[in-house]
C-alpha cells in the first residue's frame, strides 16, 4: 500500500477529490485536512470531534462531529462545546456552519458517518456515546442539507457507524460497530426495523464503509484490521492489513474507480491500494 499522508490525528471520512487530493477529518485533532502524496493541508479547526465527511449537492463538505474526546478519560467528551452535531463546510472560504444538533426536541449524541443520495438528501448515523460506564442510544437519520428538516429512521441501534447507499438507490446500509453487524434499511420507508445482512466472524467490529458498483459493502473493520466486503446476499470476505488493528474508513476514485483509499486511524496514516473491483461512483463530487 502507498502512503499518501501520515501523522495525521486519527484521520477518518476520506472523500475522493476531482484534483487527485484526499480530504479527511481528523478526530483527535478536531480538524478538516485535505492531502495530497506526502503533503496536507489543514482547511479547517472545525473543533470537537470530526467524524465522517461527504460532498454534498452544493459542492459544500458536510460532516458528522461527534463532540470530541475527553483524553484524560479515554471517552466521549460532555457538556459545552462538545454537542454532537453536523455541519457543512463551504471549501472556497473555509467557513463552517451548524446544521442540526437534534432531531424532534431529541439532542444528537455523536454523529459518526454520512453519505447523500441521488436526490440531494442525506443519511447520517448517530454512534451514541460512551461516558462514565454508559453509552447512549444509537440510531439512522436522514436530513435535508439545508437545514430544514431531520427525521429520525431508527433511535434504538446498539452502535451504528458507517453508511452507504445501494447503486439502484433503493437501499441504505448500515455497520454497526460492536456487533460487527450489516443492516438494510429502505430507503423509502420512515420509522422501520432493519433487515440484517450478515455479521463478520472473529473478534472485529465495523466502522465505515463504502459500495462498490456491484453492491458490495465494502466495511472497514476493526480490532483485527482490514476491509470486510459484505455481497447484497451476506457472503462475508476480508482483506486483512496486518498490525492495524483501527482500519476505520475506505473510500474508492481514480479512472476506472479501483483506487481505494483507507484510514489507518491508530497510526495517522491515509494509504493508496488497488481494488478488485471498482467502486460506486458517489452523486456529488469535490
Amino acid at each position: 500500500m502507498e502512503i499518501v499522508a501520515e501523522g495525521l490525528a486519527f484521520p477518518e471520512g476520506p472523500v475522493v477529490m476531482a484534483d487527485g487530493s484526499v480530504i479527511v477529518v481528523e478526530l483527535a485533532g478536531g480538524r478538516i485536512t485535505r492531502c495530497w502524496n506526502g503533503r496536507t493541508e489543514t482547511i479547517c479547526d472545525i473543533g470537537g470531534g470530526p467524524n465522517g465527511a461527504a460532498i454534498g449537492p452544493d459542492g459544500a463538505l458536510y460532516v458528522c462531529n461527534s463532540g470530541g474526546l475527553d483524553l484524560v478519560k479515554l471517552q466521549h467528551a460532555r457538556g459545552a462545546g462538545h454537542e454532537g452535531r453536523i455541519e457543512r463546510v463551504d471549501l472556497a472560504t473555509r467557513r463552517f456552519e451548524r446544521l442540526y444538533d437534534g432531531c424532534d426536541g431529541i439532542a444528537l449524541e455523536a454523529p459518526n458517518d454520512i453519505a447523500f443520495d441521488a436526490e440531494g438528501r442525506m443519511w447520517f448515523t448517530d454512534m451514541g456515546k460512551t461516558h462514565d460506564g454508559i453509552h447512549t442510544a444509537s440510531g439512522l437519520f436522514s436530513a435535508l442539507p439545508d437545514g430544514s428538516s431531520v427525521t429520525a429512521i431508527h433511535r434504538h441501534a446498539i452502535s451504528y457507524n458507517g453508511v452507504g447507499l445501494s447503486p439502484d438507490g433503493r437501499h441504505i446500509y448500515v455497520a454497526d460497530t460492536h456487533q460487527a453487524r450489516l443492516w438494510r434499511y429502505d430507503r423509502k420507508v420512515e420509522a422501520q426495523r432493519p433487515t440484517w445482512v450478515a455479521t463478520a466472524p472473529g473478534p472485529v467490529g465495523f466502522d465505515s464503509l463504502a459500495v462498490t458498483a456491484a453492491g458490495n459493502a465494502c466495511v472497514a473493520t476493526l480490532y483485527d484490521g482490514g476491509i470486510t466486503t459484505i455481497t447484497p446476499d451476506g457472503m462475508v470476505k476480508k482483506f486483512d492489513i496486518p498490525g492495524e488493528r483501527y482500519v476505520t474508513n475506505i473510500a474508492f476514485g481514480g479512472a476506472d474507480m479501483c483506487d481505494a483509499w483507507i484510514t489507518l486511524s491508530t497510526t495517522g496514516r491515509l494509504v493508496k491500494t488497488r481494488w478488485d473491483e471498482p467502486g460506486l461512483e458517489l452523486p456529488y463530487h469535490g
